[in-house]
């Protein structure tokens, strides 16, 4: 009898957020201002006399205090201050509040899409094979967003070396965006809905044969009226972003320049999602994409247009009227139309290390959330940064081990992580960095409790620290639909800049 070899699941972890040197838990930038504010103190002492000396340091003093005073999800109480204020603010004026159509506030009378996605324009082109394709330019940032739609099979009854080699083939596919050229960030979207029947009712009733017995049809016709409850579709999005320039201080290019170029680079782009389990990948169309932002800002039309559908009728929808009628931003919620939805962010990965269906729970739909929108934000880092920044971040965790004499065992710990990611950057492993949006929407807000609570158990079970977007639930609304926005290129203090505080 030949003994069989047991393969112990595999896992996967060593993410790291950016770190830099500093004393007291403070970065490069916040400690530089301690130093330079110490100088200040003892200069005040020398010239200006003792008291005023006491005062300046007691301001320091707090300033610090402030800074270093950090919640569970590491935000501090400077971080958290302004964003009270710029709320405040945001309401005061009534920029909170959106009214669209011909009887809104909007000058041109259509139905815009409201925030950071206001000034899209959507475009339509053909890739070589003779596919449509919408591609979105967003002026405030000077980029070009294509939207790919897939048909993953899920990893039932699939087997565990399938999954690993899908997992690989997922890793490849992000590391080489990091080497095509222009590409700026990515998104994956998996959005999941209650299915509301058409499809069911059209395939049987499309094959249904008009000789065949009462009995049989009186089945079929239960089946299509009793099956749809409960049951949910789920769709999964790809959005790639390029940048209108080629390089820094280039020429930015036109849309039907741009055009062109991506036509001949979505055939390899989509060849290549097919292999990593996304199954069918395809361009979605520029109609295709009103639907999708339609059906996400008016939940209700979604049975209007499968009807539709249903009856092979051609929906039009333009872009600018993909947009709410309506739309209301809470400190911690978002009315829209006829959805009333809460948008998380993560700000802590699983700890360790996890194995690949960790997220299993988190997509698959929940029977008190009506959508459910898990958005992963990826932002491709090229070569030549990719070394410097695994490198600064070992120097940075070395820095914080050796600068106790009793280094904690989290310290101790980040210098191997650092130290493992830097060697498998050196071995030609690529640098991404990512997040995660997760936005519930329900159709009374009544319900909103329960989606709440639902989320809050998913999280836990997916091992991730999910907070509320306050005061920001309209732009975290739209960054999680599949629309390639640039997050960091939207923020008023750099990415980079509150790193190193």
């Amino acid at each position: 009898m030949a003994a069989t070899e047991i393969q112990e699941p595999r896992t996967y972890g060593n993410w790291r957020k950016p770190t830099s040197a500093g004393i007291l838990g403070l970065g490069t930038i916040g400690t530089a201002l301690l130093l330079v504010g110490l100088v200040v103190v003892v200069l005040t002492a020398l010239i200006g006399g003792l008291l005023k000396a006491v005062v300046l340091a007691a301001v320091l003093a707090v300033l610090m205090v402030a800074v270093l005073s950090k919640d569970r999800h590491g935000r501090n109480v400077v971080s958290r201050a302004s964003a009270r204020g710029a709320w405040w603010w945001a309401r005061s004026q009534r920029t909170n509040v959106y009214r669209s159509g011909p009887l809104g506030r909007s000058l041109w009378g259509t139905f815009q899409l409201p925030g950071l996605a206001a000034s899209t324009r959507l475009s339509e082109h053909e890739d070589s094979y003779g596919r449509l394709f919408g591609m979105l330019y967003t002026p405030a940032t000077s980029s070009y967003s294509v939207v790919i739609g897939t048909e993953p099979d899920g990893a039932a009854l699939v087997d565990e070396e399938q999954i690993d080699a899908w997992v690989a083939d997922w890793g490849h596919w992000l590391a080489n965006l990091g080497d095509e050229p222009g590409i700026e960030s990515a998104s994956v979207t998996i959005e999941t809905a209650p299915d509301t029947g058409t499809r069911l009712h059209r395939e049987v009733m499309h094959n249904l044969d008009p000789d065949a017995p009462a009995f049989a049809q009186a089945m079929l016709e239960q089946v299509v009226d009793a099956y749809p409850s409960g049951s949910s579709t789920v769709k999964a999005y790809v959005a790639i972003t390029f940048g209108a320039a080629n390089r820094k201080g280039s020429k930015k290019r036109q849309a039907e320049e741009m055009g062109h170029e991506l036509a001949t680079r979505l055939p390899g782009l989509t060849a290549a999602l097919q292999a990593t389990g996304a199954g069918a990948a395809h361009p979605l169309t520029a109609q295709d994409l009103c639907e999708v932002v339609r059906v996400a800002y008016d939940p209700a039309s979604a049975v209007l247009i499968d009807e539709a559908h249903s009856l092979g009728q051609h929906v039009e929808l333009t872009w600018p009227d993909v947009g709410p009628v309506s739309a209301e931003a809470a400190w911690d919620s978002y009315r829209h139309d006829s959805g009333y939805s809460v948008t998380w962010e993560m700000t802590e990965a699983p700890r360790g290390t996890v194995q690949s269906g960790i997220l299993a729970r988190l997509l698959t739909p929940h029977q008190e959330i009506a959508r459910k929108r898990v958005s992963l934000l990826y932002r491709p880092i090229d070569a030549a940064r990719a070394a410097a920044i695994v490198e600064a971040d070992l120097r940075a965790a070395e820095f914080r081990m050796t600068s106790s004499n009793k280094p904690a065992a989290r310290d101790t710990l980040a210098v191997r992580a650092a130290s493992a990611t830097a060697n498998e950057e050196a071995t030609g492993a690529g640098l991404v960095q990512f997040g995660m949006l997760v936005t519930a929407t329900v159709m009374d807000p009544a319900q909103a409790a329960d989606a709440r609570a639902a989320v809050d158990n998913l999280a836990a079970t997916a091992r991730l620290r999910l907070r509320t977007v306050y005061g920001s639930q309209d732009s975290a609304f739209a960054a999680a639909l599949p629309l390639g926005l640039n997050m960091s290129k939207h923020l008023r203090v750099p990415s980079e800049f509150r790193e190193k505080f």
